[in-house]
């Protein structure tokens, strides 16, 4: 069942994760030094495992208990992540003058909403299974 709707979601997790954060700045510090998810290597490990854990989920289309598990740790690991930067951003050196946030910030958030959506649907999957199931 990889053509269901939630596979398309993870994908999405997966290139938001993946791709995304290692061309588009996190945030931007002093003299225009922008900072990227290849700079920071605790931040880059995170986003390749949020990116390996969507993977990871989409091929485990068969237990859906486990994909569900799987995006709901991808979640905490999320918020993780986002927590590490709104700490970063709280903390910047000289935050009234020079610094300023990235787009690259927000990426853990559309993560998430996603991973919301495809929980939603491999919920609903498993709601069809069972009440044929009882059909039977």
């Amino acid at each position: 069942m990889i053509q269901r709707i939630q596979t398309f979601y993870l994908l999405v997790v997966a290139l938001l994760a993946g791709v995304i954060p290692f061309f588009v700045n996190l945030w931007v510090e002093g003299e225009d030094v922008a900072i990227l998810a290849k700079s920071e290597l605790l931040v880059s490990i995170i986003f390749y495992v949020i990116a390996g854990l969507a993977i990871l989920a989409i091929f485990l289309f068969k237990k859906r208990q486990n994909q569900f598990v799987i995006n709901r740790l991808n979640m905490i690991l999320n918020l993780f992540l986002l927590g590490f930067f709104v700490y970063r951003s709280l903390n910047l050196s000289g935050e009234t003058a020079v610094s300023e946030k990235g787009i690259g910030m927000l990426i853990p958030v559309f993560s998430i909403v996603f991973l919301v959506l495809a929980n939603r649907a491999i919920k609903k999957d498993e709601d069809l299974v069972k009440s044929v199931d009882r059909l039977r």
